[in-house]
């Protein structure tokens, strides 16, 4: 290498295992893994003076296992280029010793980078989607990488561009997310991960989480045989249909680890499992004329029944406007 030529940091090249891992806390959510999550970097000063980009991306989406893990990078535009220089690529093409080493980067170069990370539990993703009002995957993901660019713009970091990759049709959600955030340039695109250097950034930073969430689960549950050999997590994959059926209780199902509203979960719960019959309220008798019902003991006297919230205002969590 002649004098003054600038070290390659591709890290497709063998690179020296960093001396010092990326720091990632995730003390609180190993505490409760049953709620979501969120970590969030400093906004670096530059990017409150200048415009910057912003990628969003997400890891685990696919698995039957563990949570759903979303993030954003950002730095100023004026800097792009240094992430090039960086070595960031897919994190789905690289080891998960150079996606520790990319983290380590972006936390090691935090003058101009920034980044938030959401974990989504796997509790919640099967509550959402299981629920009576339908809450889909793409929908998750479409709020999660909302709330996040949210996020990084209150913190007041000055966002001008916005590079996706997509969930579902690439135009519908470029031009949902044009709509919420008018004033930005936003951009959705199939494997943006590969195109836009942030958005490989944003990648890395999910991923990496998402793996140490793995490593560090849990289970409270004393069904579970085994803590390991779960394979890719993905439904297809043999390793972790053996694992599901071996760790199924047949009364109360899966660990908290496992989303319960994917249909690979759900058909062994069926095989496996004991049948659930649930009464159905129009086949109780009516009470008799003139008789209290039940329920009426353990209302307060005050209580007026004419005045309970239909269930469509009591499902969203809709309270009555009393003033302005």
């Amino acid at each position: 290498m002649s004098q003054g030529e600038k070290p390659s940091l591709d890290v497709a090249q063998e690179d020296p295992p960093p001396t010092e891992e990326a720091k990632v806390d995730l003390s609180e959510y190993i505490c409760d893994n049953t709620k979501n999550f969120r970590i969030q970097s400093q906004v670096p000063q530059i990017c409150h003076d200048e415009d910057c980009c912003l990628g969003i991306d997400e890891a685990g989406r696919g698995p039957v296992l563990g949570p759903m893990v979303y993030g954003i990078s950002y730095c100023p535009l004026s800097r792009k280029e240094e992430l090039k220089e960086l070595g960031f690529a897919d994190s789905k093409t690289l080891t998960e010793e150079q996606r520790e080493l990319l983290l380590k980067r972006i936390q090691d170069a935090s003058d101009f980078i920034g980044y938030n990370v959401e974990i989504l539990s796997p509790n919640y993703i099967s509550t959402c989607m299981l629920g009576r009002t339908k809450y889909s995957l793409n929908q998750i993901s479409m709020d999660s990488a909302i709330g996040l660019l949210q996020l990084a713009l209150d913190s007041g970091a000055r966002i001008k561009e916005v590079y996706v990759d997509t969930v579902g049709d690439a135009t519908k959600y470029q031009a949902k997310l044009q709509a919420l955030f008018p004033k930005l340039e936003i951009t959705v695109t199939p494997k943006a991960d590969s195109k836009f250097p942030i958005v490989s950034a944003a990648s890395i930073c999910a991923k990496v989480v998402r793996d140490r969430v793995i490593q560090s689960w849990q289970f409270e549950e004393g069904t579970v045989s085994s803590k390991d050999n779960y394979g890719s997590g993905y439904p297809s994959d043999p390793a972790t249909k053996k694992w599901l059926a071996d760790n199924v209780d047949p009364v109360f199902g899966f660990p908290r680890f496992i989303r319960f509203s994917w249909s690979t979960a759900s058909t062994i719960l069926d095989k496996k499992a004991v049948p659930v019959e649930w009464e159905d309220d129009g086949d109780e008798p009516e009470p008799a004329k003139g008789s209290a019902s039940l329920l009426s003991f353990f209302a307060p006297k005050s209580f007026d029944p004419r005045k309970k919230k239909h269930q469509f205002f009591e499902e969203r969590g809709l309270t009555p406007l009393t003033s302005l």
